[in-house]
């Protein structure tokens, strides 16, 4: 039957309507009865949110399911939250909720898919389990929207979530704070999404890994991105990013015009990639190599400010100058064995990379000062 009444609590926690209640498995796997958003890292533009499917967990608290059959001590306390953007009728007198799937459906998973999964596997192995009963917390007359940001609270505030799918979300609320309704936020995301940094950040990365004479083209692992072989996590990018690049000491951050900004730092990295990239820099394309060179980019484009030049040519011979003054234990940097896996660059520490950036500082200011200091 597509048409379910069910008993349900009527739960209202400010804005938000819930309507706690129990479905069996046996209706809760029905097709299309909810369907899950999956961020999809090939789509610059989409709307998913959900992480991917881990398997593996959904088959474990399956076999916990179906072990649990024969002496009924299987017990799954924790609720699923559904959503949908549907009103769902409710008889306050007979505490009833009453909808038809058909047009009501498929719900949004917000919290709970690695359960259904789950449920659905051993539901497969054992007949038994669709009689099954799960807690469910329905949540009616949400926009999709507010159905992603109730994803992000629970998913930062309860447990954790990828950090590249967390910053895909906050993303999205920046472009969508002036134009668009959006739910009460904890303090500290509200922040983040106000600043958009993280947004730009993203931004910045995104074109660094579509742009085709980018170094990084195809290099950076996106949220959901399982293909092997990529070299950083988008996660950790964008916080190098924001932490080095985005800030107010960094020349590039004030310049108010996204499509010189984002060319500045792809022209950076191409005079990195055409000194140090022989085809074995293979840690240059690390979290070592991103945090050294988002870091030394603070003085790097304060020096390149003077000259009023960002060209790839005019970074290369900055570079190539500084790098030869470069003097102690890190005066490789500047040589690709230096970033060759298994080499110098593949040991450092947050303290050594912090060093080194020291070092290469100290090389660029060099360049300026003059033999003969008046006082």
């Amino acid at each position: 039957m597509s048409i379910l009444h069910l008993p349900a609590a009527k739960v209202r926690q400010g804005d938000l309507t819930l309507f706690s209640t129990a479905i069996k498995v046996k209706t809760l796997i029905q097709d299309c009865f909810y369907s899950v958003e999956t961020l999809d890292s090939s789509k610059s533009g989409d709307s998913g949110y959900q992480r991917l499917l881990n398997q593996a967990r959904a088959r474990k608290l399956s076999d916990y399911i179906v072990k649990g059959q024969e002496h009924q001590d299987a017990f799954l306390p924790t609720s699923v939250f559904l959503a949908t953007d549907k009103v769902l009728d409710f008889d306050s007198t007979t505490n009833i909720i009453s909808f038809d799937t058909t047009t009501v459906g498929p719900f949004s998973v917000v919290d709970g898919q690695h359960r259904l999964e789950g449920l659905k596997m051993a539901a497969k192995k054992d007949d038994r389990v669709l009689e099954f009963e799960v807690p469910v917390n329905i949540a009616a007359n949400l926009p999709k929207l507010h159905q992603m940001c109730h994803f992000l609270i629970v998913n930062t505030t309860q447990k954790s979530v990828d950090k590249a799918v967390e910053q895909r979300i906050m993303a999205r609320l920046t472009e969508a704070v002036d134009v668009e309704d959006i739910p009460s936020l904890p303090k500290w995301i509200l922040n983040v999404v106000e600043r958009g940094e993280v947004e730009k950040s993203l931004r910045f990365v995104d074109f660094l890994n579509e742009e085709p004479s980018s170094p990084w083209n195809n290099k950076i692992k996106m949220a959901n991105d399982s293909s092997p072989n990529m070299m950083i996590n988008q996660g950790s990018f964008v916080k190098a990013i924001v932490k080095y690049v985005l800030t107010a000491n960094n020349p590039i951050a004030v310049i108010n015009d996204f499509n010189k900004e984002r060319k500045i730092f792809l022209n950076y990295w191409k005079a990195i990639a055409d000194l140090i990239d022989d085809g074995n820099a293979s840690v240059l394309y690390r979290y070592n190599g991103v945090e050294l060179f988002c870091r030394f980019s603070i003085p790097f484009f304060t020096k390149l400010q003077e000259d009023r030049s960002f060209t790839v040519s005019a970074m290369k011979n900055l570079l190539s100058k500084c790098f030869e003054n470069v003097e102690g234990e890190f005066s490789g940097v500047g040589h690709p064995q230096w970033w060759a896996r298994g080499g110098k660059a593949s040991g450092l520490n947050a303290g050594a990379i912090n060093h080194v950036a020291q070092e290469m500082t100290k090389a660029l200011h060099k360049l300026s000062i003059s033999s003969e200091i008046e006082l």
